[in-house]
């Protein structure tokens, strides 16, 4: 990685980043996947015994399959939705699947996306990746369930459905879950101008997006198949998977196919509070196709009139690999701006009221960022400290503004520099956009806002704890709601009771649009106060996002 990147500011101004602010952005590409990674299903093959509720065998609009059943789920993986996007349907808007004869085999997740290695994932080289997977509980009765659709984070470079185990929520919250593969990186968000029209349906630049959205029109046609109601559809993802659902919520296209959406911890707002390269939020078609041609010409596809059939033409492994190194250079993957698929950003859209109008569920963690600055300092070996913190934070602040924040936030108050970076972080680019977020979504649409709050909740697995107390990181609320091997999952009694808490909230809200239910703390639709829901093991009620993430100090702040 260059030690030095640039980044253009709010206003025109260009600043240089130091390498290690780089990666405060790079590394928020790995909390999808470490938060959401391994999970396994493990569960024996059902015979079906208990009727059709609890078979093993469902027929979908292309043919039949065979999934796994155990006492309380039936789990379905590997489902294709569409065809491979290889060969001439590579850069393609998503093709329907070729139906099939027989009963194709479910019990096995399909193949991850083609990406490249990082710290957490390995890397792969297939394209053929566009599968699903299906949870349902064990009986799902004659009553259609609620479906919610789970899109993975991860940064749009990396990650997969099949690390998600969903069992637990399907059967608790008495949902189906969905959870689809995408098109990564370059593979999915390449936007350059000899892909456009033609074989893409859209303007190019988003085909991950257009193959979430060919996932839910897959639940239009079989969800009911699985038990579920193609009438009550509810979205949900975490970090680039929130920013999808932000997209999603955007797209025009996309209208009539959710019913409700649940945005955890996603950056949907452009570069305005960018913390490093925007990389992973949505930014208008000039910027993304500006990269797209500059990345076609590093790779030896420089002429544009010729360019499609170039790059088309690498399929070996081993230019699928070094496609793949692509994926996270310049201004990286995202959602493209401008006409296509998406004509107005998320944060236009919600500002003006010209979105897909459904009840909507948001929220952050107390403390995103201090993962962030944990896996930074474990990549580069390098612990945060009072010389580097101030580095850091003049890559970000005009001179002015970098005297008053260090001000606000002095070493001294914390454990470490490394948790006075993480703090000013989450204030600046996590917490207090969020609250603008729900305020503008508020004006139009019925918006239940959240701060997962517990301090205490388990780490990683794979990854050394930093100098400071880890709190309520990025991430963290993922293991409440899906099993998986890298974070542990509830360990206390409190804990456990939380992820309970949770569930019936999430499942709850899919529903109805509304998160509330007898014997649980009263939930309070977002209003323009700043108050919303914290979820913490000690407490779960109102808090004041505002004053806890200093909003009023940032507003007066011109990063």
């Amino acid at each position: 990685m260059e030690l030095l990147h640039r980044h253009h500011a709010p206003g025109g101004r260009t600043r240089r980043r130091p390498g290690r602010v780089v990666v405060l952005l790079t590394a928020a590409l790995l909390s999808g996947s470490i938060a959401g990674a391994g999970a396994a299903d493990a569960l024996s093959p059902g015979r079906g015994d208990d009727g059709p509720a609890a078979s093993a065998v469902v027929r979908t609009d292309a043919g039949a399959v065979r999934g796994r059943v155990d006492s309380t789920a039936r789990v379905f993986q590997g489902i294709r939705y569409a065809a491979p996007p290889v060969g001439d349907l590579r850069w393609a808007s998503p093709q329907p699947a070729t139906p099939w004869r027989g009963v194709r085999d479910a019990t096995k997740p399909g193949n991850r996306c083609a990406q490249a290695a990082g710290v957490i994932d390995e890397a792969s080289t297939t394209e053929d990746c566009l599968f699903l997977n299906v949870t349902t509980p064990r009986n799902t009765g004659k009553r259609k369930l609620p479906v919610m659709v789970w899109i993975h984070g991860n940064g749009f470079i990396s990650g997969a459905a099949s690390l998600y185990g969903a069992r637990r929520l399907a059967a608790e919250g008495d949902v189906i879950v969905v959870s689809p593969n995408y098109r990564l990186g370059i593979f999915g968000f390449l936007d350059h101008p000899a892909l456009d029209h033609g074989k893409a349906r859209n303007l190019s630049g988003n085909f991950g997006l257009e193959d979430q959205q060919a996932a839910l029109r897959w639940v239009q046609r079989n969800a009911a198949a699985f038990g579920g109601d193609p009438g009550n559809v509810t979205i949900f993802g975490e970090s680039a998977g929130g920013t999808s659902v932000c997209a999603q919520l955007a797209a025009p296209t996309s209208a009539g196919l959710f019913h409700r959406a649940i945005v955890q911890s996603a950056q949907c707002t452009g570069d305005k509070w960018s913390p490093g390269p925007p990389t992973w939020f949505p930014l208008p078609r000039a910027d993304r196709q500006k990269n797209g041609l500059e990345v076609a010409a590093k790779v030896g596809c420089p002429d544009p009139v010729t360019a499609a059939a170039c790059l088309r033409g690498k399929r070996d492994k081993r230019d699928i690999s070094e496609l793949a190194k692509w994926s996270d250079v310049g201004v990286g993957s995202g959602p493209t701006v401008g006409g296509g698929f998406l004509p107005l950003s998320p944060e236009r859209a919600f500002a003006t009221g010209r979105f897909n109008r459904v009840p909507v569920m948001q929220g952050t963690t107390r403390d995103e960022h201090r993962l962030f600055t944990a896996a930074i300092e474990v990549a580069t070996k390098q612990v945060t400290t009072p010389d580097s913190y101030r580095e850091q934070l003049a890559a970000l602040f005009s001179p002015a503004d970098l005297r008053r924040v260090l001000a606000r936030y002095p070493v001294a108050k914390f454990h470490s520099a490394g948790e006075a970076l993480s703090a000013v972080v989450t204030d600046w680019a996590w917490g207090c956009p969020a609250q603008d977020r729900d305020r503008a979504l508020a004006a139009h649409t019925p918006v239940y806002a959240y701060e997962f709050a517990d301090e205490t909740a388990p780490w990683f697995s794979t990854l050394p704890k930093p100098n400071f107390p880890t709190g309520a990181f990025h991430g963290a609320e993922l293991q409440y709601l899906f099993d998986d091997e890298q974070l542990p999952g509830p360990q206390t009694p409190a804990q456990r009771q939380l992820s309970t808490t949770m569930i019936g909230y999430w499942a709850r809200f899919a529903a109805t649009g509304n998160p509330n239910g007898s014997g649980q703390p009263r939930w309070m639709p977002f209003q323009d106060g700043g108050r919303v829901q914290s979820l913490a093991t000690t407490t779960i009620g109102q808090t004041d996002r505002n004053a806890e993430h200093q909003c009023a100090f940032w507003k007066t702040i011109n990063s």
